[in-house]
């Protein structure tokens, strides 16, 4: 696989075909490229959410912003990205019992300061809410540029829709009592024949007003 290529031709489907659908098999591989995705202090946040029917997708669409509609609506698939109102005790102890069912972390490592550091890097971040909801939405969407370059990958199209209504996703979602916060969505299909932005060519500023080579 080239990457620079697959990075060149990738670009935000603006209008779907409603008549193809993403496969189970893909989309079960998609789902695991979002569960192994990175963050920092490997704290994983998030939850995802996913509406593949049209059921599904209709219950989320009062959150949709009127212009996004179509986007979930002929996509195959919405991805919701939610991440934690906080991070308590349990759910830190709970991820080093993960790592060390994982062997990630050796039992008789556990007080080497690998807990004490994720510890650490979370209470930075834990002074308000919006503080740390902010922190993990920038992990969550290192997660959603994983899917998408791995949906590129298998020639699934894809649209990063921050355009909703984020108080309603959580009210239709039940995010409050799940202690959660809606932070974007990503739909996932197939561009229709007539999508306009296939024909527009890339648009990028050049490498060296980005990029500084110290």
């Amino acid at each position: 696989m080239d990457m620079l290529k697959l990075i060149r031709e990738r670009y935000t489907t603006k209008h779907y075909d409603a008549t193809r659908r993403v496969s189970d098999e893909d989309m079960a591989d998609l789902m695991e490229v979002l569960r192994l995705s990175p963050s920092s202090v490997n704290a994983q946040p998030w939850h995802f959410f996913v509406a593949g029917s049209a059921e599904a997708k209709a219950r989320l669409m009062p959150a949709i912003l009127d212009f996004n509609q179509p986007r979930v609506a002929d996509a195959s698939h919405l991805v919701v990205f939610a991440v934690k109102k906080s991070i308590d005790n349990d759910y830190l102890d709970h991820l080093l019992q993960n790592e060390v069912a994982d062997g990630r972390v050796a039992p008789e490592d556990v007080d080497k300061g690998i807990d004490a550091g994720r510890r650490h890097f979370v209470g930075l971040h834990s002074v308000c809410e919006e503080e740390l909801v902010s922190w993990e939405a920038r992990q969550a969407y290192i997660a959603m540029g994983f899917l998408m370059l791995a949906a590129a990958e298998r020639g699934i199209d894809s649209t990063c829709l921050e355009g909703i209504d984020m108080a309603k996703m959580d009210e239709i979602l039940g995010l409050e009592a799940k202690g959660l916060r809606t932070v974007v969505a990503l739909s996932l299909g197939y561009r229709s024949a007539n999508d306009s932005n296939a024909t527009r060519p890339k648009s990028r500023l050049p490498l060296d007003e980005v990029v500084t080579v110290l």
